[in-house]
């Protein structure tokens, strides 16, 4: 994760801002847990405010855009956590388990650092296959989150007492990872967008330089519009499979 991150993180920030609606369900499911290890941690998003968290990411180049005043942050990999049994109340790991090398490995990791809970957002690709994105301009971008998603139920099987809770993504999403833009279209076509998903790195651009021709001329005939324009205005929110997994320890 960390050769990876260090080559695509560039410019991370200026894309994938926190959404406060999504902040209010990972804080939710975290309830009062005081001390708090963010797994994955990136350049810091969601980190709770008024907790005391610490902070675990590999990249160099993400650890460099974590903002002034932002938790301590340790350079490990989620399989490997430098860190005593029970060490914290609690562990989260936010949109990052599909870059770990061994996501059951990561988890465990959590469940043993953690005394109370572990919370992980995380994605199923199922949803995906409905999406105007998906299916009718980028259907290679399926198979990308296939493949690198882990399967959500046996993931969620691998520790007892776990639930999983549906998160749709608002509209206006600020967090601009690639499905979450599923009411701004237009901002697939800027590279710098694309720069901060992880998708667009997976794909060879024969796999998705055509999508991006057909959008553009889609957008640019008002195509677009007139098959999804409800989106822009009169969807508050959708379902794209982002889930949040709670892991109730003790």
């Amino acid at each position: 994760m960390a050769a990876k991150y260090d080559r695509i993180g560039h410019g991370y920030t200026a894309v994938r801002r926190p959404d406060p609606r999504i902040a209010a369900r990972v804080e939710a499911a975290l309830g009062d847990a005081e001390t708090i290890v963010n797994v994955g941690a990136g350049t810091g998003s969601y980190e709770p405010d008024g907790r005391e968290v610490t902070s675990v990411e590999p990249s160099e180049t993400m650890i460099s855009q974590r903002p002034l005043g932002a938790a301590p942050v340790v350079r490990a990999e989620a399989e490997d956590l430098p860190f005593e049994d029970d060490s914290f109340e609690a562990a989260m790991a936010i949109i990052t388990v599909h870059h770990w090398a061994d996501p059951r490995a990561g988890l465990l990791e959590m469940a043993r650092v953690a005394r109370r809970r572990v919370v992980v957002l995380t994605f199923d690709a199922g949803p995906l296959a409905d999406i105007w994105l998906v299916r009718d301009y980028f259907p290679r971008a399926l198979d990308f989150h296939d493949d690198a998603m882990p399967g959500l139920a046996e993931f969620a099987g691998i520790l007892p007492r776990t639930r999983v809770e549906e998160v749709p993504v608002p509209r206006r999403c600020s967090d601009g990872f690639f499905c979450a833009l599923w009411d701004r279209p237009e901002m697939h076509l800027d590279p710098e967008v694309r720069q901060a998903s992880s998708v667009w790195h997976a794909l060879p651009p024969d796999q998705f330089e055509g999508g991006l021709e057909a959008l553009r001329g889609d957008l640019d005939s008002g195509r677009w519009d007139e098959r999804h324009g409800h989106l822009r205005e009169d969807t508050p929110e959708l379902d794209v499979g982002l889930r949040l997994m709670v892991v109730e320890l003790g």
